[in-house]
């Protein structure tokens, strides 16, 4: 395998668990890009890349100025904004108006598949280039949500990734999905896991446990094809 330098490119990573990969997936001496629309805080050798992902084009534009020509080696697009009630006894999907339905699958969807397109050929740079999208539980069959316009989206994200695989299998470029529960996003990464789990009763799932899956995905050989990871929280009945 390729151990030398990488470069990342990582969308959403102001906060949550954009800030964690960030923080703890490339090493000193790899190259990181991230994007977001606010910039994120306390975070060394991160070149950010100021945007606002449901301006589809243009945050597409945004990006391709700076990578320019260079070489890909892992894209993880980290990004999932959800209705403004979601995952609230008062959600109503009668009352989502369609600016913020357009907002949401500009967001998670559109710029997703504009800004892959447009970066294929700095992935078919790198000798072992993984893309890997950040999804969701909402994406999978049988979920009990009722948040239509976000579980779209990440059902979307499968669909993308399936094409891709095909589109990508000859250049050995490796697409894959993480479909994740309920996660402790409020906690920085570096606290420790015996606190989260108490504070949260073992009920959020810890970002290092995400983390760890994108490591293994990352650290996988261009001969291996890792589809996706399911990993729900293990009290969430809803899956």
């Amino acid at each position: 395998m390729d151990n030398s330098n990488k470069t990342f490119l990582i969308y959403g990573v102001s906060k949550g668990l954009g800030k964690a990969i960030v923080q703890t997936i490339p090493k000193p001496t790899d190259t990181i890009y991230g994007v977001s629309r606010t910039q994120p805080q306390e975070i060394p050798n991160l070149n950010w890349i100021r945007t606002d992902l449901s301006k589809s084009e243009q945050a597409v534009s945004d990006v391709k100025a700076v990578i320019g020509q260079q070489k890909i080696d892992v894209l993880i697009y980290n990004v999932g904004i959800w209705e403004q009630r979601a995952f609230s006894d008062n959600y109503n999907f009668e009352n989502v108006s369609a600016n913020e339905i357009n907002q949401i699958i500009n967001t998670n969807i559109t710029t997703c598949i504009q800004s892959i397109q447009f970066l294929i050929e700095n992935l078919k740079l790198s000798d072992n280039a993984k893309i890997i999208l950040i999804g969701s539980t909402w994406g999978v069959e049988n979920h009990n949500g009722k948040e239509l316009v976000f579980s779209a989206t990440k059902f979307a994200l499968r669909g993308i990734a399936q094409s891709l695989r095909e589109i990508l299998r000859e250049h050995f470029i490796g697409v894959s999905v993480l479909n994740l529960g309920y996660l402790a996003s409020e906690y920085e990464i570096e606290k420790p896991v015996e606190e989260i789990l108490e504070e949260t009763e073992s009920a959020l799932i810890p970002l290092i446990d995400v983390i760890h899956a994108i490591h293994f995905i990352i650290s996988t050989s261009k001969a291996a094809c890792v589809k996706e990871i399911l990993m729900p929280a293990m009290l969430d009945k809803n899956v």
